[in-house]
């Protein structure tokens, strides 16, 4: 039984490679050509905002968060010195 469950299993992964070079040699199909509905609606970019490091802790966070103290930058009041 289990020389069985070998072969199938064997068959199935030969089969499964066969069509996966065979896709790959097709090359792009027609749907993969065209961009999807949701990537045309997209807006043209985003604006970023700078990141700035924790003197304390050293996490990341935006600068729009930033507690500043004696010229460092904190991510919070609590690792800010008093």
């Amino acid at each position: 039984m289990t020389r069985l469950l070998f072969w199938l299993a064997l068959v199935f992964l030969v089969i499964a490679a066969v069509r996966s070079k065979l896709r790959q040699m097709s090359g792009p199909r027609q749907d993969d050509q065209q961009p999807a509905p949701r990537q045309q609606q997209r807006p043209a970019e985003l604006p970023t905002e700078k990141m700035l490091q924790c003197a304390h802790c050293g996490v990341h966070f935006p600068a729009s968060e930033n507690v500043p103290a004696n010229g460092r930058d904190y991510c919070c009041a609590a690792h800010a010195p008093h």
